[in-house]
């Protein structure tokens, strides 16, 4: 995720991993549940943010811009 690399993959992936830690009652303990909740949601921001000007992703497929015209 850090190379930019299938990113909103990735974040999707990732926050369904850290949601699913968050929940298991074996793999965690009750003070950390709410790191991996935060976790899950920047995850979830990044992916649908998408990479930067400077990612693999936008490397290979190109940087989409969006301009939002005047009224």
């Amino acid at each position: 995720m850090l190379a930019g690399l299938w990113t909103p993959l990735v974040g999707a992936v990732v926050a369904i991993d850290e949601l699913w830690i968050a929940w298991s009652q074996h793999l965690t303990r009750p003070d950390a549940q709410w790191t991996h909740v935060l976790v899950a949601v920047i995850s979830v921001a990044v992916a649908m943010l998408g990479p930067g000007a400077w990612s693999v992703d936008a490397y290979l497929f190109g940087r989409k811009r969006f301009d939002i015209a005047d009224r």
